[in-house]
Order: structure tokens, then C-alpha cells, then sequence
């Protein structure tokens, strides 16, 4: 008996509909991206090792799929590291190329790659998948989309603020209330480890911090313990785990709380000038929460960092985030070149969206009409309907079998479709079409002209 096909874990296969859900939604990703003045790019789906490794922390390297050189790879290691079973050193002898772990890093090299044809400030926008060795769980995969927009060249804190307002738009337009956008910046991290005296710990320090959603308040203690941050550093954070009130109670705690710091004071400053202006500017449908525990565990953020919560109506992580890189081109040779993005978690605003029973009900039917076939001659005629109704910009097909008409209707319900037209010999002697609407049983005989007027409304 043959093995029952399957695919591994942590992907996932796409039927028609669910397709149709995601391009909804990317396409309203896309058109506001395309409405904030971002322009498309597209990279590899896989990169040189070294362009990957060592730009996402410790936890992000062991994270990326390396891809094994071809052929007898083995012959070409390094036999040394192969006795001593060191897989570290191995894999870089046996693995010259890996899948990409998200689209910044690979637009970094893009940018350095192409800096003699852009125009700075560069603003572009990705939609690619992406690949982590990650544990499968709810909202977690292997293979998954992201969704991403950036501005390099430019270190204006008014790209911070466009940003803020793009997520917004995005889900305004996808009407996905209670989002909350939530604010910090690495130099208020970078200021709390110096005030503590764990300057030489910075990215120990913001690693733990970041799980604090995930292992609370003891967790994350006993991993900063762990990493060699002393009882006294701790103590001296444990304000940031109540830290409350109104955005402006929150700056002026912040502000004496590092007063000591200069990058520290830098990061307020910063922090003050975004909320000013998204509370000047207003949002239509997020929230503004400015949360100093927020670290997000990547080591390129130099300045805000954002990250997006679903409503707490829905079990589910971050559905997007990004921040300011102030020197990530620097690591390909390109100094001074400051940049600023944010990214959108597709497969997870799509789980919510689904949840919350947000898609419109268009987008579930693949087709906006179906014809019945009831033979030869009336399959000719009606093709002849199609194809003007698809030059109309309708979506139309015939059923392709003449088979009985019960059939090719509960067809019809099965996917959706909200119009069965039924042209038989009567029909076509008088150059009718019998249009049903399957939703309300409402049936009429219609000329071609008002046939397509009921299809576009």
C-alpha cells in the first residue's frame, strides 16, 4: 500500500477560498502601502549563509533553515568538525545558502546591492514568504508571509508617524477594531541597562524582557539571573513591570527614572515627539500604547520599535511589528544609512479576521455566476454571454458537464456563487436569460443588458 502523502509540519496547504481570504487581505495591505508612497521589490527566497547569520541575535541563528550543498557535500566538510560532532562549525562547511528568516536583512543587501540605481529615501514594500525553524503552534508556522514596508535613508522621525497611521489604515480598512500599536524605543532599554549597571548584558537583558508576555514577571527574572544579571539590576527594573498611566505619566517616569542616561534621554525624546503627533493626528481605529517593556528580540533595532496585539477578544500573539535600524546596512559596507520599517503577520491577521467573521461575504464566492449546461447549442449561447460578461469585468463560467440541472445548482450553493443563469431553447428564441439568485430563491427571464446590470450590483 502506498504511504499516505503529507506535508511538514508547520505548513500548511491553501484551498480556493481560503486564497481568496488572503488576497483580501493583501489587498488591502497593498493598496495602502501603494497609498503611503511605497514601491513593490522582490528578493530571493533564499540568501547566502553569511548575509544571514549573526543579524538576528543567538535565538534567530538557530531559527534559520540552512540549505545542504549539492552533491556529496560531506566530501567538502571539514573532516575535523565532523569527528568531534561540532554541528556549528560543520553546518557553515556543508551549507553555503539558507531560506530567508524575514525580508529586512535581505532588503539591507538589496539596498547596498543597488545603491548606484535608488533613490534615497528608498520606500519599498515586500509581500514574500518566509521560513523559520520554529516550534508549530496556533498562529506560529514554518512557512509563512510577511508583509513589510520601509524607508531607508532617512532618520525624520516623521516616517515613525506615517507608519503608526499606515497600520491603522490597514486595519481600519480591513474594520478590525480593538488593535493596539505598541510603542518603545531600544534606547530607553539601552539607558535601563546602563542606569542598572548591566550595560555589558544589553542584549541578554532585552531577550528576557521581550518573553514577558509569554513566562511573566518571575520568568523573565530568573532568565536575566541566568544570563549572569545580578539581584541588584533586577531590583532596580522592577518599576518597568507595573509601569502605568497615561502616556504622558509614563514619559515623565521614564524621563526621571534615566535622567542619568544621555542615550536614555535621547529615547524619551524620541518617544515623546511620535505620540505628540499621532495624539495631534489622531487614529481611526488603533490604539497608541506606549509599553516600555517592550524590547522585540532583534538585534538590528536601534530606536522605536513597534509591535501590533490583536483585539483581546482573540487568542493570538503579535499580528505585526518593526522599528528603527539605524546602521543595518552597515553590516554589507554601507555606512550612515539609517532606515525605519514595519511588518504585517498575514497568516495571523488572517485567523483573526476569520474568527471575528470579518470577510466580506464577496470574498468567500469564486465566481459571480455559473451558467447551466443544457447541451450543445445552449452551451454556445451560453458562452457567448460570458464571454461579454467577463469583458465586463464579471466573473462567469458554464458548468462544464450536461448533467441534471439539480446537480449543477446544489454545485452553485456549494461554492458559493450567488447567480445561476438557466438558458434553454425558449430562452434563446427570445434571447432571454433565466436568472436565479440562490440567496433568495428570486427568479426572473432578463434580457442581456439587465442580466448584467443584476451581476454588477
Amino acid at each position: 500500500m502506498a504511504q499516505k502523502p503529507a506535508i511538514p509540519k508547520g505548513t500548511r496547504d491553501f484551498s480556493p477560498a481560503e486564497i481568496s481570504k488572503r488576497q483580501y487581505i493583501i489587498n488591502k495591505i497593498k493598496s495602502n502601502f501603494e497609498k503611503f508612497g511605497f514601491g513593490p521589490i522582490e528578493t530571493p527566497s533564499f540568501e547566502n549563509s553569511e548575509t544571514l547569520m549573526g543579524k538576528y541575535g543567538e535565538e534567530g541563528d538557530r531559527l534559520i533553515f540552512r540549505i545542504l550543498n549539492s552533491g556529496d557535500f560531506l566530501a567538502k566538510s571539514d573532516h575535523t568538525h565532523l569527528d568531534n560532532r561540532d554541528s556549528l562549525k560543520l553546518a557553515s562547511s556543508i551549507s553555503e545558502k539558507a531560506l530567508r528568516y524575514d525580508l529586512t536583512v535581505p532588503f539591507a543587501r538589496y539596498v547596498v546591492q543597488h545603491r548606484n540605481d535608488i533613490e534615497f529615501p528608498f520606500k519599498r514594500y515586500q509581500i514574500q514568504p518566509v521560513w523559520r525553524a520554529d516550534r508549530p503552534q496556533k498562529g506560529r508556522f514554518r512557512e509563512f508571509y510577511q508583509c513589510d514596508a520601509d524607508i531607508v535613508g532617512s532618520d525624520s522621525l516623521w516616517q515613525e508617524v506615517e507608519l503608526i497611521q499606515l497600520y491603522d489604515a490597514v486595519f481600519t480598512d480591513l474594520k478590525l477594531a480593538g488593535v493596539k500599536i505598541k510603542l518603545n524605543n531600544r534606547k530607553i532599554l539601552s539607558g535601563i541597562a546602563d542606569v542598572i549597571g548591566a550595560a555589558d548584558r544589553l542584549i541578554d537583558f532585552t531577550v528576557a524582557l521581550d518573553k514577558l508576555d509569554k513566562i511573566g514577571e518571575d520568568g523573565v527574572k530568573k532568565e536575566m539571573l541566568e544570563k549572569g544579571i545580578s539581584h541588584a539590576a533586577i531590583e532596580k527594573v522592577q518599576p518597568l513591570f507595573s509601569f502605568s498611566g497615561s502616556t504622558d505619566d509614563k514619559l515623565e517616569k521614564l524621563a526621571e527614572m534615566l535622567a542619568s542616561s544621555e542615550v536614555g534621554m535621547k529615547g524619551v525624546e524620541e518617544l515623546r515627539f511620535i505620540c505628540s503627533k499621532i495624539a495631534q493626528l489622531q487614529l481611526d481605529t488603533c490604539a497608541l500604547d506606549l509599553d516600555v517593556t517592550l524590547a522585540r528580540g532583534l538585534n538590528y533595532y536601534t530606536g522605536a520599535i513597534l509591535e501590533v496585539a490583536a483585539p483581546e477578544t482573540v487568542s493570538m500573539g503579535s499580528i505585526g511589528g518593526g522599528g528603527r535600524y539605524d546602521d543595518l546596512t552597515g553590516i554589507f559596507g554601507l555606512k550612515n544609512m539609517s532606515g525605519v520599517g514595519v511588518s504585517f503577520g498575514l497568516d495571523r491577521i488572517y485567523l483573526v479576521v476569520e474568527e471575528l467573521g470579518l470577510f466580506p461575504k464577496e470574498v468567500m464566492s469564486s465566481s459571480d455566476v455559473i451558467f447551466v449546461n443544457f447541451g450543445e447549442s445552449e452551451s454556445v449561447y451560453a458562452l457567448q454571454a460570458i464571454k461579454k460578461l467577463r469583458q465586463s469585468g464579471i466573473k462567469a463560467e458554464l458548468y462544464p458537464d450536461q448533467v441534471k440541472t439539480g446537480k449543477q445548482l446544489q454545485y452553485a450553493s456549494n461554492r458559493r456563487i450567488p447567480f445561476v443563469v438557466m438558458a434553454g431553447s425558449q430562452e434563446m428564441s427570445e434571447g432571454k436569460f433565466a436568472v436565479k439568485n440562490l440567496e433568495t430563491g428570486e427568479q426572473s427571464a432578463v434580457d442581456f443588458n439587465e442580466l448584467t446590470t443584476i451581476l454588477k450590483k
